[in-house]
């Protein structure tokens, strides 16, 4: 569930979106994404994300040095009941601010390019230090201007060798459009162009917050709610405004059109979990491509992943 500039692998990837109301900034939505990531590449590597916010700046990247657990307590909280088949801080710049294009600075294990349009990516790699500074990949970073002209590009930039479980990334931004909640989810790991539309392999948790309890339809088979008790460390340090009193979430597993996920607020609000739909960059539903035919005197092969359709 991420876009990689070069070959590597992610694995244990939790993908967190919510809506709050933070006491200084608003009305803010909250991007949380933690994975294992290990770099495939000869040398430096980077995972994109795009990011429909509004005058997003370095502030916007929340410190979660000291709260590494909070999206891994979040699918433990739904773990005991979820199931992976079907498918239906403070200082960050105000509402209408013009950010700086582009803006270098160090998160974790990443060295992050934050850019307003990809376009602008290839001519700050200089300013990476130069053992985590990747080639200019210029078809990829073309695809991303091009497909998401209107969102922020966060280029992670990262060079380890072995899988290392990063601090999570938790962004709050002012969204382009409030009413509904899209998760950057477009997926491909070899450094190249992502296929809209083609499907992909999909294992990781899609969690959803907000700041009431969500009920859950008897329609939305395996999707599950839970009420967040958060530790005092965490509801009072950098992290805890931007914490949800609930969530819902699921795993995938399975076949998807490759896109983005999005569901409206009020469909969350009302629990209507099989409104979430896999979309594409202009935020139409993308169709799922029915299996392969097979010669009906031949026998299909083995298959042991499952293809999702959306409402069913």
């Amino acid at each position: 569930m991420c876009v990689s500039a070069a070959p590597a692998r992610f694995a244990d990837t939790i993908l967190y979106h919510g809506r709050v109301r933070h006491p200084e900034h608003g009305l803010v939505h909250v991007l949380g994404y933690q994975n294992v990531a290990a770099n495939h590449a000869t040398g430096p590597n980077a995972m994109l994300l795009h990011l429909p916010g509004v005058g997003m700046t370095q502030d916007n990247f929340v410190d979660t040095s000291g709260a590494r657990h909070i999206l891994r307590e979040m699918a433990d909280a739904l773990t005991p009941r979820s199931v992976g088949y079907g498918m239906p801080a403070p200082g960050g710049a105000p509402a209408g601010a013009a950010p700086p294009p582009v803006q270098v600075f160090e998160h974790d294990i990443y060295t992050v390019v934050l850019a307003t349009n990809a376009s602008l990516i290839p001519d700050a790699l200089r300013l990476v230090p130069e053992h985590r500074r990747i080639p200019a990949n210029r078809p990829l970073f073309d695809f991303y201007a091009q497909s998401y002209p209107d969102h922020a590009i966060a280029l992670c930039c990262f060079d380890n060798r072995d899988a290392t479980l990063s601090d999570p990334l938790l962004l709050w931004y002012v969204p382009r459009h409030p009413d509904r909640l899209e998760l950057p989810a477009v997926d491909c790991h070899t450094g190249g162009v992502p296929r809209i539309g083609a499907p992909v392999w999909t294992d990781h948790w899609v969690i959803l917050g907000t700041d009431e309890p969500v009920p859950v339809s008897s329609g939305s088979w395996g999707w599950e709610s839970a009420a967040m008790d958060w530790p005092d460390h965490d509801r009072t340090g950098p992290v805890g405004p931007f914490l949800p009193a609930a969530i819902v979430g699921r795993t995938f597993a399975g076949d998807l059109p490759n896109g983005d996920f999005m569901i409206p607020h009020a469909d969350l609000a009302a629990g209507r979990m099989e409104a979430m739909s896999r979309v594409g960059p202009d935020g139409e539903p993308l169709p799922v491509e029915p299996p392969p035919p097979y010669p009906l005197d031949l026998p299909p092969p083995p298959r042991r992943r499952r293809r999702w359709s959306f409402g069913s």
